[in-house]
């Protein structure tokens, strides 16, 4: 910084050549004796060291001598006066810069020094110079300090000492050096002045790190110029870009005080892809930070992201990391398009979750989706590959298979590609907006690792999903307060494709969510799940139309709570899909789910459409461990729905003389024709004489299960024989008759006749 090139100032006196009528013997200011008149001073031409200079002879205690002119003072401006002298003769004087301090309105500036340090002429001849540092500010290295009253000064040097000796005086210098003060002044450090290039193709990064030390708190300042980054890069210093970086993928940048995707988009010109990159790169390579903050950015992607190639040097992380407050935006691109591949491949149920003599197996990508003409469930997908053995790992087995067909492999593109660790622990992504725009689906999860959280995101219009794990990186998962919002809520509900999530692994926690028209909410391919709070909504407006599973369950024993949900236009569907040995077979059969105080709700759909449906892939499976209760079931503006709950029997039905700890009550029924219950307490009133009286259930018994257990028969007043005498036996009670064996049969001593309540259970406990 130097005010005299860029204000335009004057700051120079004039020689002494050009008169001495502007050289006070005083203090300068107007109206004092000049040194054109003084005895005691005179000019010399021609001196060998200076040239033309002031000759003078102290005469005085203190002879002073101030160029009359007004030499500006102003605030952030600092000066320096000085002078060159030599003794000729006589006593050896002291020597020092001195001048007065003068105020807008020409008064003297109180309070304030007004000379410079001292010094003593020791020998004839000799040229000494003498100097002194004069500003506003009171900062280290300033002699003359004169606050913000100060606005010019009257600049020149006082000999002080014995009297009778002759100097001469070189002109009086004044020069702007600012510059010597400006690392003190201002609040940054140039990278420039530490040797940086910023030519694009010289390494820079020493200089950086040397700006970075030099700046001890201060902002670095990477002023405009295109800097190569050959390695890694650290700035402990906050850091403000009107340059941009250029390095390779390989190298990592931290920004520790700027840590935000607007300072590494900034660092590379204003690209935000690239700062996202470098970001996330940093953040799993540094420890300083736990959090990546977008800062309400939008990133505009035309090519999926894979996460682990931009971190490039590690496949597993287990230390808690979040990417935050940002949107990813996703601008048309064939990038997008899926890759489909179709192979031939064989199937064994004793290696149920691989697929052998697949040719090329190279080509398939991880995490594409399989499908086949049968036998393979949802969301399947591909984890691993070996490709020396012609091998396909899946995520999840197959279910009765044939032993050879050919299978498609379609890999859907995702914005936040995580596939590429073998391992992620304990990440989260939080207040992200994913706005695939129908180009793009949203998040695959890590192949394996613990406790993904998503929380407070938007999910807008994946083309295919929201969220998809294809191995065990959603164990544990947590979503939380979510919004899906499908790409699909024009089509009919049997048109639709996407999918929110689905899971393999077990303790998923989907808690406050809400989706809007996908095929399904979610696909539960774990046990261990937590589903509460959420409101998914499938629906279309087609009369009497389909509805669509919003929950899928794909084992048997699910160990799962479904709680406090709005199941809206939608159902919970159970079964065991992914099971390459269907029918039961020694283990646990359909248990462990709790489905409570949940809203079902349906608007104009089919009358055989159901909220709860079990469906069995394989025989002889049964109930065994379930609770419904507490639960609203609401049908609007169409024909009463037959029941709440069924069974999906194409491929094998129930065995309900096996059912045991069912319980299905508290449930609240509006448009729903069958009040199903279990237990059930009916009221059973025979007005005519009989030994049997015979009691229909089947309009109470969930799942069409067969009346089982007669619990108690409680009679209501007296029962009565035919004469009108009351009866005292007790009866008997046998199960299980009738149409679908939903009957039970009181059976009397005698005929009789009046009312009794029935409590009958379809299970046994």
């Amino acid at each position: 910084m130097n005010q005299v090139i860029t204000d335009g100032l004057n700051l120079m006196p004039p020689s002494f050549g050009d008169g001495l009528g502007v050289w006070s013997q005083e203090d300068g200011t107007p109206g004092t004796d000049t040194y054109a008149s003084a005895a005691n001073a005179a000019l010399v031409a021609a001196d060998q060291d200076f040239g033309t200079c002031l000759e003078i002879l102290k005469t005085a205690g203190t002879t002073r001598l101030r160029y009359m002119g007004e030499t500006p003072v102003l605030p952030g401006l600092y000066l320096r006066v000085s002078a060159r002298i030599k003794a000729l003769s006589g006593s050896l004087p002291d020597v020092r810069i001195a001048a007065w301090a003068g105020r807008s309105n020409d008064t003297n500036v109180p309070g304030v020094t007004e000379v410079g340090p001292q010094t003593a002429l020791t020998a004839y001849g000799e040229v000494v110079t003498v100097s002194a540092i004069i500003g506003v500010g009171a900062r280290g290295g300033v002699d003359m300090a004169w606050g913000e009253e100060a606005a010019y000064g009257h600049m020149g040097l006082d000999l002080t000492g014995a009297n009778g000796g002759t100097v001469r005086i070189e002109s009086i210098k004044v020069e702007d050096i600012t510059h010597v003060f400006y690392r003190k002044l201002m609040d940054w450090v140039d990278v420039k002045d530490f040797g940086a290039v910023g030519n694009g193709s010289t390494d820079d990064t020493g200089a950086f790190n040397a700006a970075d030390a030099a700046a001890n708190g201060r902002e670095v300042l990477v002023s405009e110029g295109t800097y190569r980054i050959n390695g890694n890069l650290t700035m402990q210093s906050p850091v403000r870009f009107q340059g941009q970086l250029s390095m390779p993928d390989y190298a990592r940048l931290v920004l520790s005080k700027n840590f935000d995707l607007p300072s590494y988009a900034d660092a590379f010109g204003g690209d935000e892809v690239q700062g996202f990159k470098k970001g996330f790169q940093a953040m799993l390579n540094h420890g300083d930070h736990e959090s990546f903050d977008m800062g309400g950015r939008r990133v505009l992607l035309d090519a999926p992201i894979d996460m682990q190639a931009v971190v490039g040097n590690k496949n597993t992380y287990a230390n808690q990391r979040s990417i935050q407050n940002g949107q990813f935006s996703c601008i048309d691109s064939p990038n997008w398009n899926d890759t489909v591949t179709t192979r031939n491949a064989t199937w064994s149920a004793s290696q149920a979750d691989r697929l052998d003599n697949v040719t090329n197996a190279g080509a398939i990508p991880i995490g594409s989706l399989v499908t086949a003409g049968q036998g393979v469930g949802r969301e399947v997908y591909v984890r691993a590959i070996n490709v020396a053995a012609g091998r396909v790992f899946l995520s999840s087995p197959l279910g009765t298979a044939p032993s050879q067909q050919t299978y498609t492999f379609r890999r859907f593109k995702y914005i936040l590609d995580f596939s590429g660790f073998e391992q992620l622990q304990r990440f989260s992504i939080s207040g992200v907006e994913f706005l695939c725009a129908g180009r793009a689906s949203a998040v695959m999860l890590p192949k394996d690792g613990l406790i993904f959280h998503v929380k407070d995101c938007f999910f807008t219009g994946p083309k295919d999903r929201g969220i998809t794990s294809i191995d065990g990186g959603c164990a544990g998962m947590l979503l939380d307060r979510n919004q899906f919002l499908s790409n699909e809520q024009t089509l009919r509900v049997q048109d639709r494709t996407t999918i929110a999530f689905n899971t393999n692994s077990n303790d998923v926690k989907v808690r406050d969510n809400r989706s809007v028209k996908f095929k399904h909410f979610g696909v539960f391919g774990g046990n261990g799940n937590l589903i509460t709070g959420n409101h998914w909504f499938q629906g279309d407006s087609e009369p009497n139309g389909l509805i669509t599973a919003g929950i899928v369950l794909t084992n048997t024993n699910v160990k799962t709570t479904i709680h406090g949900n709005y199941i809206d236009n939608s159902f919970i569907e159970w079964g065991n899909e992914h099971d390459p040995e269907p029918e039961m077979s020694g283990e646990f059969s359909f248990g462990g789910l709790t489905i409570n105080a949940n809203i079902f709700t349906a608007n104009g759909i089919a009358g055989w459409s159901k909220f709860i449906q079990i469906k069995p892939y394989g025989p002889d499976h049964y109930i065994n461990g379930l609770s419904i209760c507490d639960n609203v079931f609401k049908h609007l503006n169409g024909n009463a729905l037959g029941s709440a709950e069924g069974v999906d029997d194409s491929i094998a039905p129930l065995d309900h003389t096996r059912a045991r700890n069912f319980l299905m009550s508290g449930n609240v029924y509006h448009g729903v024709s069958r009040n199903s219950q279990n237990p059930v307490t009916v009221r059973v009133n025979e007005s005519g004489d009989s030994n049997t009286w015979e009691v229909d259930l089947r309009d109470y018994l969930p799942f069409g299960s067969e009346a089982r257990v007669a619990v108690s028969v409680l009679p209501e007043g007296a029962i009565r024989s035919p004469g009108n005498v009351a009866v005292y036996t007790m009866p008997y009670c046998t199960t299980r008759h009738g149409v679908g064996r939903g009957s039970i049969r009181i059976n009397w001593s005698q005929p009789v006749h009046g009312t009794v309540q029935l409590t009958a259970r379809c299970d046994t406990v």
